[in-house]
């Protein structure tokens, strides 16, 4: 499941995830939050907060991630991925090293940390 991370600033958005999550379910919370995002700057800042109990990303969000990643190749700013699963983070390493914009990664208890540097601009 996703819902949206409360109270960021205006130019930041975010996704906090648990449970399972599935493609359709992932492009379909993410990309208006996006868009919109987009409407009123010109760069995207993103928090997404991995957190258990979330089993591993089932291929087809992680697929879906990927397409989201390069619909929006040239406007990515700074995503924090927040989550103490190790395993997750071979995954999205992708983005870091593909897509440009900063990636960086936080350990649950840095949240706070993680939307402050999600935020700068």
């Amino acid at each position: 499941m996703l819902k949206p991370i409360p109270d960021l600033p205006s130019h930041v958005a975010g996704l906090y995830a648990f449970g399972e999550v599935s493609e359709t379910e992932y492009e379909d919370a993410l990309i208006p939050v996006m868009d919109e995002l987009l409407s009123r700057n010109n760069k995207i800042n993103f928090v997404l907060i991995l957190a258990p109990p979330i089993p591993p990303f089932i291929s087809g969000a992680w697929c879906g991630n990927v397409k989201i990643g390069f619909k929006y190749f040239f406007t990515w700013g700074r995503v924090a991925l927040v989550t103490d699963q190790k395993g997750l983070l071979g995954y999205s390493d992708l983005f870091k090293y593909i897509i440009p914009g900063k990636f960086r990664y936080f350990p649950l208890d840095q949240l706070a940390e993680a939307i402050k540097w999600g935020s700068r601009k």
